[in-house]
């Protein structure tokens, strides 16, 4: 049926809401929302008006529209952001990078606390320090931690494990106060941990006058050893306070958020202050349809990138004016628990500041700009000729990729690796050992290894387990493998009500990805293609994991079978008797003259072999 705009423009209501606009495919085009919608929505359809390119284009492909109606402006604005994260419109400004920020954090919980890295904030009375946009800056700051206040970093429970064992390495190169000798009381072990709360706090100031006057009392009292410790303490210090200091800046945590535009191509620069001091910056790319002005821009990475992001500054600076200030204000305002301020200063160091954030992003994109679009076209961009050249009707970003190994059907493993956004998600990466399948099946194999991840899955969303590991559908699954992969993987899904698309990854007779299976046909990709390439390294990878883990397994356990179990059969003759049977099946099936013709199997240990298959001493395949 057709849309009949006239009658839906009319019933459109006088409350804030988000509309969605879709094409002549069903397509979602472009997602927007309005304090009222009727007003709104009408006005992209009033013939007239300088409307610019990216409306007039928008409209002209627009087949039909509809609209969720929301209690206030702000869960308005919180639906738009998560509906354009589902939907990628084409005509929404989106934010490519997907990062996962690192934090320090300190426990609260323990007898006696721990710091270390994370990249998960819980919901607990633990201390977090960040987030970090750099690895490195966290490494460096727990290097001096640990130097300097030599918290333990292990994860023994006390008082359960105090002078159970002898104190660590840690604790004999002196970075570690061995509480699990306890000769440190929870008295002064919490002098260390205030501290170590001060200097990540940033109050450095107070943390190296205390050192220093411990240098010095150690030098006055001829401990040279240890004021040289002191010395290189207080410079590590000093030199991590150099990588952070920032002028003019009030002791508050605040992000100053910059942005650069050339050939189409958007750069954000964000500086992230803690403390009053540059901790790290960083950059993000974003793709924009045509006709967008900057502040545009910046409104839509703070509402995408604070609506994912665990931490909110109390002060985010721009160096442009943003639309719906106040809404957006209001929205950050819940996420954090305390009020927080949108700025665009008009003088002084904080516009200074601004302006240097905006010729930062301008030299990334000078210096950089090739090379984003290089990294664009070998991710995105690939997952959409991808997408393209099987004809799918949905929308690629999570793919998981299935891999089976074993050697002549012994320690066989499966591997599953998970590519979002066309690079690969490690944290995502899984591993399984084959439990109920014997032999070299690799269709058995795939279908036990679906079964087992979906399952999860299944139980993991019903139950709402508080950390789960197969809580996310794929977009599609990659399976190393043909027809006869494919078609087992689709009917495995299809008994567990699991509707996600299967390719098959199939490859020439020298071994090299060919292209995909998919639908029942097979598909060839351009060698030279982004999508090939990135098909290529899917199937590299899965196979290298699988690989990994299977000569691991098989180091643990080299050939393990129930040839061991028999009295007189070493690693030389299991190896021989596999290698001229094929497997245990094969073995049992061999008369005593075929094991003695075996080299190196005298009659004594061929009828051994013998008596262990057929005299019940072998039960079932599950000894295996």
């Amino acid at each position: 049926m057709l849309f009949d705009f006239e009658k839906e423009l009319k019933e459109l209501p006088g409350k804030p809401g988000v509309y969605i606009m879709k094409d002549a495919n069903e397509t979602v085009i472009y997602v927007g929302k309005s304090k009222v919608l009727k007003n709104r929505v009408r006005q992209y359809f009033k013939p007239g008006g300088n409307k610019g390119v990216k409306v007039n284009s928008m409209v002209s492909h627009i087949a039909s529209f509809e609209y969720i109606v929301t209690a206030t402006e702000v869960e308005a604005l919180i639906l738009e952001n998560n509906l354009i994260k589902k939907y990628s419109p084409k005509y929404n400004i989106m934010l490519t990078d997907d990062k996962t920020y690192p934090y320090i954090k300190l426990t609260s919980d323990e007898m006696f606390p721990r710091v270390f890295m994370t990249r998960q904030r819980g919901k607990d009375k633990a201390k977090y320090f960040g987030p970090f946009t750099s690895s490195t800056m966290v490494k460096e700051n727990l290097e001096v931690i640990n130097n300097v206040w030599q918290l333990r970093r292990c994860s023994k429970k006390f008082p359960r494990d105090i002078g159970k064992e002898r104190p660590c390495l840690n604790y004999h190169i002196g970075k570690c106060l061995a509480p699990c000798t306890g000769r440190v009381s929870e008295e002064e072990y919490k002098i260390h941990t205030d501290r170590v709360e001060d200097f990540l706090n940033g109050k450095q100031d107070k943390i190296l006058k205390e050192l220093e006057e411990k240098m010095l009392k150690a030098s006055e009292d001829w401990e040279f050893e240890k004021a040289a410790k002191l010395r290189d303490s207080i410079a590590a210090i000093k030199k991590l306070g150099e990588k952070q200091v920032v002028e003019d800046m009030a002791d508050c945590d605040r992000d100053v958020v910059g942005v650069a535009r050339a050939n189409g191509d958007d750069v954000v620069q964000v500086f992230f202050i803690r403390g009053g001091k540059l901790v790290v910056r960083e950059h993000f790319m974003l793709s924009y349809p045509e006709e967008c002005g900057r502040a545009e821009t910046v409104e839509n990475f703070i509402k995408q990138f604070y609506g994912g992001t665990p931490f909110v500054p109390k002060e985010i600076f721009t160096s442009v004016e943003i639309g719906d200030k106040a809404v957006i204000e209001e929205w950050l305002s819940e996420i954090k628990g305390r009020k927080v301020s949108l700025v665009s200063p008009k003088k002084g160091s904080k516009l200074k500041l601004c302006k240097l954030a905006d010729e930062n992003a301008l030299v990334l994109l000078d210096k950089f700009g090739e090379e984003f679009k290089r990294e664009q076209r070998r991710t995105t961009g690939a997952l959409e000729e991808i997408k393209k050249a099987i004809g799918a009707g949905f929308d690629i970003n999570r793919i998981e990729s299935y891999d089976i190994s074993n050697t002549q059907g012994f320690e066989s493993v499966a591997s599953m690796v998970v590519f979002e956004g066309g690079k690969p998600k490690k944290s995502d990466y899984r591993k399984f050992k084959i439990k109920t399948v014997y032999g070299a099946n690799d269709y058995a194999s795939m279908e036990e290894v679906l079964t087992r991840r979906f399952m999860r899955y299944k139980n993991e969303t019903a139950e709402k387990t508080e950390k789960p590991k197969f809580n996310i559908l794929p977009d599609v699954l990659f399976i190393d493998g043909g027809k006869g992969h494919v078609h087992i993987a689709e009917q495995t899904l299809k008994k567990l009500g699991i509707g996600v698309p299967v390719c098959g990854m199939v490859k020439d007779s020298r071994h090299r990805t060919r292209g995909l299976i998919y639908g029942g046909k097979e598909v060839l990709l351009p060698p030279n293609s982004e999508g090939f390439k990135l098909v290529t390294r899917i199937q590299d990878e899965v196979h290298r994991f699988a690989i990994e883990y299977h000569r691991r397994s098989r180091e643990k356990r080299e050939f393990h079978s129930v040839l061991e179990d028999i009295k007189g059969i070493g690693e030389v003759r299991r190896k021989r008797l596999i290698k001229r049977f094929g497997d245990i099946e094969g073995i049992k099936r061999a008369s005593v003259d075929e094991l003695t013709a075996v080299e190196g199997m005298d009659s004594r240990s061929a009828e051994a072999v013998f008596d262990f298959f057929h005299k019940k001493v072998y039960k079932n395949s599950e000894n295996l």
